[in-house]
């Protein structure tokens, strides 16, 4: 007796079957707590902003959105957490530029690289460089001309090596072929503190966590670290236009999924972040911090994070730095 026909048949059946399934659930999600897992300690920036951004994804997907705090490792426990997770759309990484230097820094990275898909760019967020309140440094070009006359004899501090600050201050270093010394800390809150007291000579901050340090006369800032001046610090100028054409060095948040999540879900996801950065009272949150909102296409956040990887993987070659 020939079977074949009767047996195609049900293997169509049960590929039909399944593919009504699959859509039924794609169609129901979500229906239970989205996980936003963010990579690194409550309480700074990019915690605060995925707080914001996720109160109203929840809210435009009819579904919590519950941030996950899974620090460590400069952003790769967190991020391997996420990467490993089902493609299901239900749990989803909001990382920032530490994804981009990550890989070049540490000899093995815990997930592939192509483990986890872009979603959107979220947001970018400058850096200020930053003395003492009454340094005798009044410009960026005064530093540069004492590192220039004295090598060896200016240092910098930052976070740590893997932080966007140090890089920036690395970058200016490159470009300008100084000889500075980079002081590490544990955290930019340390670093701030010694730059205040004059035990450091400079350093690159964010614009939250120096602004106000700057109105009170304790921080002088020299320079920015964007294309364009800042709104709220205009009279400060930028690198670009004063000492090195082109530079430009953002602090970013963006969110990634699982690779392999269902386009239609990573849709929904997309779209509610990026109409979330929209709202009115979204942009004044992000501005608080000095953070603008982006809200781009997966292709776009793809482009951009390829320059961001060829940038700072040449500077962490380059300047053979070493994780702490």
């Amino acid at each position: 007796m020939n079977t074949r026909p009767f047996s195609r048949a049900r293997r169509t059946f049960v590929a039909a079957c399944a593919l009504a399934a699959a859509s039924l659930a794609h169609a129901a999600w979500p229906d239970r707590p989205i996980t936003l897992v963010v990579p690194y300690a409550p309480g700074g920036s990019a915690d605060a902003l995925a707080r914001v951004l996720a109160a109203r994804m929840g809210a435009r997907l009819g579904a919590s959105v519950i941030v996950d705090n899974r620090a460590g490792a400069s952003g790769t426990i967190g991020a391997a957490y996420v990467a490993k997770a089902q493609p299901d759309g239900y749990t989803v990484l909001y990382d920032a530029t530490p994804y981009s230097i990550n890989p070049h820094l540490f000899p093995k990275m815990p997930y592939a690289a192509n483990a986890l898909q872009p979603l959107s760019l979220v947001s970018l967020a400058p850096n200020i460089l930053i003395v003492k309140g009454d340094s005798p440094y009044k410009s960026v070009q005064d530093v540069i001309a004492k590192a220039k006359a004295q090598p060896g004899k200016v240092n910098f501090a930052s976070g740590g090596s893997g932080t966007v600050q140090r890089l920036a201050a690395e970058l200016l270093r490159q470009k300008l072929n100084l000889d500075m010394v980079h002081v590490p800390y544990k955290s930019g809150g340390p670093a701030i503190t010694d730059v205040m007291g004059g035990q450091v000579d400079f350093m690159f901050s964010t614009v939250a966590a120096s602004t106000p340090l700057v109105n009170a006369g304790k921080l002088r800032a020299l320079a920015i670290s964007s294309p364009k001046r800042s709104p709220r610090l205009p009279s400060v100028p930028t690198i670009a236009e004063t000492v090195i054409p082109g530079y430009e060095v953002y602090e970013w948040n963006g969110v990634f999924v699982p690779a392999g999540t269902p386009p239609d879900i990573a849709g929904k996801l997309q779209k509610a972040v990026a109409e979330s950065l929209q709202e009115d009272e979204v942009k004044k949150r992000f501005d608080d911090v000095g953070a603008q909102p982006v809200g781009s296409t997966p292709a776009q956040f793809a482009d951009y994070l390829k320059k961001e990887d060829a940038k700072w993987g040449e500077v962490v070659h380059k300047g053979n730095i070493k994780l702490d």
